[in-house]
Parts: structure tokens; sequence; C-alpha cells
């Protein structure tokens, strides 16, 4: 279980997220929709552990699976089972994306005792998921790649890291039609193959309508004002975030 309870986060001392309660179990997908500094960023920030994104108030409670992550840096909550993708993914430049996953597997799952090869039929896979030619594993993490080639490389990782909860942090965000399609369908086979639970930040409704999620929770001024399901997606195309 995925649980928020009166989540407070802000920066630079200033509050922006005022009590979220938020509650994910395994197999669900639940989508965060808002408009422009409605504390979108702030959320995935200060759940990734990001440093300058502080808790500005000591009732916050955010834990998976009863354990504790208040206080956890960034790498041990990813040990926990948390994963977040990155809206902008950055390039690392002399490292290939075999040796990436191959470390970050390694380092979040260290009693697995895999040989290289199968690890590598394991990358391949990943990378088929996401229609991404297996040559990418040897090329550098990002580096010449396209907006669409990143975020799916960054499904890819969702794949070979198998975390219990994702935070996808508009993935969607420069895609065309044919990769959003490969993206939600990604997404949609690690839910279902690995139980995965899925909290998809977002501006945009839609990579909503291919993934249909469990539930839909609209962010505005730092507080869910509505949650729902798919009518509260169509209101918000139809009318915009003033009709919720």
């Amino acid at each position: 279980m995925f649980q928020l309870r009166n989540f407070h986060a802000g920066i630079n001392k200033k509050e922006i997220l005022h009590g979220i309660d938020l509650q994910i179990k395994p197999g669900e997908v639940h989508a965060i929709m808002g408009p422009n500094g409605s504390g979108k960023t702030t959320l995935a920030m200060s759940l990734m552990g990001h440093p300058s994104y502080k808790l500005s108030t000591q009732n916050s409670e955010f834990r998976i699976n009863k354990q504790d992550m208040i206080g956890l840096l960034p790498e041990e909550r990813a040990k926990a089972g948390l994963f977040v993708s990155f809206q902008s993914p950055i390039e690392i430049t002399g490292v290939s994306l075999l040796a990436f996953l191959r470390t970050a597997a390694k380092s979040l799952h260290p009693d697995e005792k895999k040989p290289l090869t199968v690890f590598k039929e394991e990358v391949k896979e990943a990378l088929k998921a996401v229609s991404l030619d297996e040559l990418f594993m040897q090329r550098s993490v990002n580096e010449g790649f396209s907006g669409g080639e990143r975020k799916r490389a960054e499904i890819t990782q969702l794949f070979v890291l198998k975390p219990q909860f994702a935070i996808l942090d508009e993935i969607d965000s420069g895609l065309d039609v044919d990769s959003l399609k490969v993206v939600a369908q990604a997404v949609q086979q690690a839910v279902k193959k690995q139980n995965l639970g899925v909290l998809i930040i977002t501006h945009y409704q839609r990579i909503l309508h291919f993934l249909k999620p469990d539930k839909v929770h609209v962010l505005i001024d730092g507080k869910i004002a509505k949650t729902g399901g798919m009518s509260i997606v169509r209101k918000i195309e139809k009318e915009g975030y003033a009709a919720i």
C-alpha cells in the first residue's frame, strides 16, 4: 500500500501542498491532474526525496507497505520499492543504458544473482515493450535520444528495476500520438505483469484515455479538490478546471 496522510510540503520555506490524503493499492492506476501552479511538481519531487522540497509539518505521513518514507534518502526510498520518472530525463555521457540498468538493479535487488546474459535478455524484452531497438542498450543514457525516446527509456527502467509503486511525472509530455500509445500500453503491461501501483501526474487528458485510471484526483492550490473516475476528465476537457 502506498499511503499519504495529511501530507504537507513546500520549497524555500513556502508551503505548497496543504494536506494530501491518498492511498494506492498494488495493481491500481491513479492520476493527478491540475492546472499550472497547483503543486504537481512539488508532489513528485517531495515524494522522491529531493533535498530542496521539504515537509513543512511534523504531521505528514508517507508510507509504503507501512514503512515510513519520511526522512529517507532517495536511494533508500528506491530500495523500499518507489520509482520516480523525471519530466526531463538527463543525459549521462559515457554510461551505457545497459550498464546503468545493471548497476541500479544490483543495488535494488542484491540477492538476485543473474548472469549478464540473462539480464541482457530482460533488457531486450523491456526495450521491445516500448518499441526501442536493442541497440539502445549500448548507447549512453539519453544521449542523443529524442524526447519520446527518453520517455520510453524511463519506462524501460520501470520494467527492469521492478518497483512496487511508480510515480510517473508528466511521462506524456512531448510525446506524439504513436509514442503516447506505446508508453500507455507499456505502463498497463507493467501494472498487470508486476502488480505495480502507479500514480501518473499530468497536465493533459489524452494519456488517461489510454490508461483508464482507477481514480482521478484533481489538485488545485495544493489540495485535492475532487476525486472520481473518467467523468472528471471529460468534464475538465469540456469546461476546464474552473468547473471543478
